[in-house]
């Protein structure tokens, strides 16, 4: 009781401090504001407007971005315990990219809800320049630890919070992004921030683990066909990457006779060709393929295989963040055309069965013509919500489509 009248306290004298000077844009020289904050305050004013409702959208493909991110294999292995906070304690939390702009978040209930209201979400910039004074925007211009309370935020909609982050840095000492803990300010408690300097360590320690391991593999087919050793691109032309998916998709393996209908179809094909077409993928994957059934000797990481584990477990999060676009899109190969399909509907009716809004605005993204998915969108998001306008022109589209 005494914390929360103490908070209560701190939070009425920084709302007074904010309403002396931030809607005139005048320093106040007996201000008790901290420094760091005032000088944000100053800094933030000449572009981001205190009225301001929520943090605009970035224009990159942010799901694409998080897949090649350096954080997202670390933050993934650590995402147990990450939910596990967050859920357990009312925080949501956030891994931006060293711009500022969320690349993953996940909340409580509540939390995320208030979150999706400012666009505290995948696609949101968070930097100094869009959003003003936080904690994000401060850990990225000092490369420090911050908290950031109630109304030390220059955005009014954000008094309500208190924000705890650190910067996560590369082996090299490259700042790769920032990591958030968000609550609300009642909330506020000092252990907060020793909790996000412990997942911060944790993740730099799984990043340097990654880099100490031997080199992986990365099958990338959504979307778009590619395959990574180390980060680095494997050449392989389209018909390798297709057998290369199917391999990954169905780990039992295929017969030759099955993989050759699965590639060819009804087409009259020689059963060399598939021969031949293996002896090359075997050669690229460095001898990874069995050859009485084919079958990858080993799991790949691949993110078509990831999204239909999100979806046998039930994460539609996840499933939703890692579908990038449709299954080799370009492809015609039959067994490529059916895993698309297949994949299509899993994520389309998880989205369509869910009742976070952010779920449906991420998926339609990737399927602009689809006028049920954007309906949903509207239905989802509350009234006051600024993304409404998104998803009514994308609606709008669909319909004129």
């Amino acid at each position: 009781m005494a914390l929360r009248s103490s908070l209560s306290q701190q939070r009425a004298a920084l709302e007074q401090e904010w309403s002396r000077w931030i809607p005139t844009g005048t320093p106040q020289h007996d201000s008790a504001v901290r420094g760091e904050v005032a000088q944000s305050w100053l800094r933030s004013l000449p572009t981001v407007d205190p009225a301001r409702e929520y943090a605009p959208p970035a224009t990159a493909d942010v799901a694409a971005r998080w897949a090649e991110s350096p954080l997202c294999a670390p933050v993934s292995e650590l995402s147990g315990q990450l939910r596990g906070i967050t859920e357990e304690a009312g925080f949501v939390a956030a891994i931006t990219d060293e711009t500022g702009t969320i690349l993953w978040s996940h909340g409580s209930p509540i939390m995320r809800r208030r979150a999706e209201r400012v666009n505290f979400a995948p696609g949101g910039r968070w930097d100094e320049a869009h959003m003003g004074t936080n904690a994000l925007s401060l850990a990225l211009r000092t490369e420090q630890p911050h908290t950031v309370f109630s109304a030390e935020h220059l955005v009014a909609v954000l008094h309500g919070w208190v924000c705890y982050c650190a910067p996560i840095h590369a082996m090299d000492g490259r700042q790769l992004g920032v990591l958030d803990l968000s609550t609300t300010w009642d909330r506020a408690h000092p252990l907060a921030m020793s909790t996000v300097t412990a997942l911060v360590t944790a993740i730099e320690t799984a990043m340097r683990h990654r880099i100490d391991a031997p080199r992986e593999s990365r099958l990338t087919c959504l979307g778009g066909g590619r395959l990574t050793r180390g980060g680095a691109p494997v050449r392989l032309r389209p018909r390798h990457v297709e057998i290369l998916t199917l391999l990954a998709l169905e780990p039992e393996g295929f017969t030759h006779e099955r993989l050759h209908f699965a590639v060819y179809g009804d087409r009259p094909v020689g059963t060399s060709t598939l021969k031949s077409e293996m002896s090359y993928l075997r050669r690229a994957t460095g001898g990874d393929i069995t050859s009485r059934v084919y079958r990858l000797l080993s799991p790949l990481s691949c993110d078509a295989v990831e999204v239909l584990a999100a979806l046998a477990a039930g994460d539609t999060t996840t499933a939703v963040e890692l579908y990038r676009g449709p299954l080799l899109p370009t492809s015609h190969t039959p067994g490529i055309v059916q895993w698309r399909a297949h994949l299509e509907v899993g994520v389309r009716t998880a989205v369509l069965s869910s009742g976070i809004a952010e779920h449906a605005l991420r998926y339609g993204e990737r399927a602009p013509d689809d006028v049920e998915i954007h309906e949903h969108a509207l239905r989802l998001l509350p009234p006051d919500d600024g993304r409404r306008a998104l998803a009514a022109a994308r609606l709008h589209s669909a319909l004129r489509s």
